[in-house]
């Protein structure tokens, strides 16, 4: 029987690029751990995508996902236009590095990407994003 873990993730960048972070909440149960880092020179796309790489990275077996992102680039990345990059072996797609990294990381697990509106009141939405600006600090992060 799988696990059913939830990570919810946000990336933040002032610029683009610029100084970033990201971050990913993980729950299971009544347990949760927050974890985040930033880049002094990235992209919000970039930020976006190390969040759900490192939550799904930091799963120490097969797990039931259920990952929550506000960025639709992720979400449909993962669900409607990786079968085309793949054939394509990821020419002209931007990030390549890290939608192969991601691909990795979600190798092992059942996952329901979900995507939530960003700014919106979502709880874990919320936590994540302050999360997120606060790893990009030490680079350079300023609010836009």
């Amino acid at each position: 029987m799988m696990k059913t873990v939830e990570i919810f993730t946000d990336g933040a960048c002032s610029g683009n690029p610029g100084p970033g972070g990201w971050a990913a909440l993980l729950r299971f149960g009544d347990v949760e751990k927050m974890i985040s880092g930033g880049s002094a020179n990235t992209t919000n796309n970039r930020m976006e995508l190390k969040a759900a790489i490192e939550g799904l990275s930091s799963l120490k077996m097969p797990c039931q996902v259920t990952l929550y992102t506000d960025s639709q680039y992720v979400q449909k990345g993962m669900t409607e236009w990786m079968p085309s990059w793949q054939r394509k072996q990821f020419k002209d797609v931007k990030n390549p590095d890290l939608w192969k990294s991601l691909l990795a990381a979600a190798q092992p697990h059942r996952i329901n990407w979900q995507w939530v509106r960003g700014h919106n009141g979502h709880a874990e939405n919320e936590r994540v994003d302050e999360a997120a600006r606060k790893a990009a600090e030490p680079f350079g992060y300023r609010p836009n």
